[in-house]
């Protein structure tokens, strides 16, 4: 691969750039990803709820790497790579063959889980301690004392947890996850996605470059095209900003570029419209064409509004009643929202990627999020998932399950269907010999070029530069006609 060429480009990304299609569809970009980017920065892999007790495990899996993460303790986890070091099977996976399965995972998966005071391979029946220590060498002595704790213990990775969520990184000398995630992490604490459940959970492969995927998501300049019916609703101009290594979309004013609670939010009421009905729509709509952005309980009480308010109420006050009165079902029925301020939900914005692979929207009670990985390292795969989170009452908190869906636009929602509609002909025609290289929109985009930045800056490769200038342009024009001159002379 070829280095960042060309000039420098702001840090606030302001200006016009371009960068080019190899890290979407070049092959020996996507092989060089897990040793550049994916073993070396933080990544979520799972949520909290998910290991209760203690020997409860997941797996994650990113290109060829599979990290197990167990409980422990009652307060703690850890990880390891999920590998035997005597001779390299993957402890935990479709175990098949002849020994008992310890434990069972389905071809195609999302993930293994299950619950083990100890993980045994299944090929030698060395055995480990949830430490990842060996507990069991069968025919240890052979070995003359060479072994020693280091080299018979699973290799451990840093794991920590954030909003709910579990992150691993593979570098052990990496810094704290915290730091990692700084300023985004100070935006979106107020939120407590800690508290939070998994109100659906949908996966799928896809026949896309897994960036592709993700940045189907990161800016709302594509609403008027992909998502038509929702401009009935008011205007999807917004903002997009670098927040360190990961960024942020909001919605904005072309006339004034600036921002309240209400106008930045996912809830922004509609134009010049009645706010009262466009809410209520808008969030019926969410609900029956994402089934997330929104819970149950804001939709119902959106419904309410042309009832409890009377005509001519402006948008901030509509705005403000519906979300007290959500607040005051969702207490009856025994959910407390967190206090979160006008001004802390403005600074949230819509919504915020986290670097490398992960957009969330942001609510006062809920979240919906994607996740987009590779697929081993075939530049032209790569792993959705879709994923609600929300408030529930103690002990009402429903038993999902990861659910697979094929890349058919039936089996995922709607609004999601239409996004997804736009990933397998942009792969395809980064192919083209007609395309030049992207041309991301300076103030809606900024989350998109962010991330090749970034991505530039772990693969050495694909760095957005400053689209050229219009004397550039026009000196480029110009050689281009004396150029075709001659090439019609020669014809001729």
């Amino acid at each position: 691969m070829n280095g960042p060429v060309g000039k420098a480009v702001s840090d606030d990304l302001s200006e016009a750039v371009t960068y080019p299609v190899d890290a979407f569809i070049s092959r020996e970009y996507a092989q060089a990803e897990p040793e550049r980017l994916w073993s070396k920065v933080w990544q979520q892999a799972g949520r909290v709820e998910e290991l209760k007790q203690v020997g409860d495990y997941i797996t994650y899996n990113i290109c060829h790497d599979s990290i197990l993460i167990v409980r422990d303790t009652p307060e703690t986890l850890r990880a390891f790579h999920n590998v035997c070091p005597h001779r390299g099977r993957r402890l935990v996976g479709n175990n098949t063959g002849g020994g008992p399965k310890t434990v069972a995972q389905d071809t195609g998966a999302h993930s293994a889980k299950g619950n083990r005071l100890r993980f045994s391979c299944n090929y030698h029946a060395w055995t480990f301690d949830l430490d990842g220590s060996a507990e069991h060498i069968p025919d240890a002595e052979d070995w003359g004392g060479m072994l020693d704790h280091v080299c018979t213990s699973l290799t451990p990775v840093q794991v920590d947890t954030w909003g709910g969520w579990i992150w691993i990184n593979m570098d052990m000398e990496a810094g704290p996850l915290r730091e990692w995630l700084e300023p985004a992490a100070s935006l979106l604490d107020p939120f407590q996605f800690e508290a939070m459940r998994y109100r659906f959970r949908q996966w799928g492969i896809f026949d896309c470059n897994w960036k592709v995927a993700l940045e189907a998501f990161l800016e709302a300049y594509h609403v008027q095209g992909t998502h038509p019916q929702l401009m009935k609703y008011g205007d999807f101009y917004s903002f997009s900003r670098v927040i360190g290594m990961h960024s942020q979309t909001g919605f904005d004013s072309k006339e004034k570029r600036e921002a309240s609670a209400a106008a930045t939010s996912v809830h922004r009421a509609a134009g010049e419209d009645d706010p009262r009905y466009t809410i209520a729509k808008m969030q019926a709509e969410f609900w029956e064409t994402i089934g997330g952005s929104t819970t149950e309980t804001l939709v119902k009480a959106a419904q309410r509004l042309p009832e409890e308010l009377p005509e001519g109420t402006p948008a901030a006050e509509v705005h403000r009643h519906w979300l007290e009165s959500a607040r005051r079902d969702d207490a009856a029925r025994g959910v407390d929202w967190p206090e979160i301020s006008d001004r802390e939900m403005a600074a949230a914005g819509l919504a915020v990627a986290l670097f490398p692979n992960m957009n969330l929207i942001p609510g006062p009670t809920f979240s919906l999020y994607y996740r987009v990985r590779p697929y081993g390292t075939d530049p032209d795969k790569c792993i959705f998932e879709a994923v609600a989170l929300d408030r529930f009452p103690e002990g009402e908190e429903p038993e999902t399950e990861w659910t697979y869906a094929e890349q058919d636009l039936s089996q995922w929602p709607h609004v999601i269907a239409q996004d997804i509609s736009n990933m397998v002909e942009v792969q395809r025609g980064y192919k083209s010999q007609g395309f030049k290289g992207n041309l991301p929109n300076p103030w809606q985009e900024r989350k998109v070029t962010n991330l090749h930045r970034n991505l530039a800056r772990y693969m050495d490769a694909g760095a957005p530069t400053p689209i050229p200038g219009p004397s550039d342009a026009t000196e480029h024009s110009r050689l281009s006609e004396i150029k075709e001159g001659a090439q019609n002379a020669e014809h001729s």
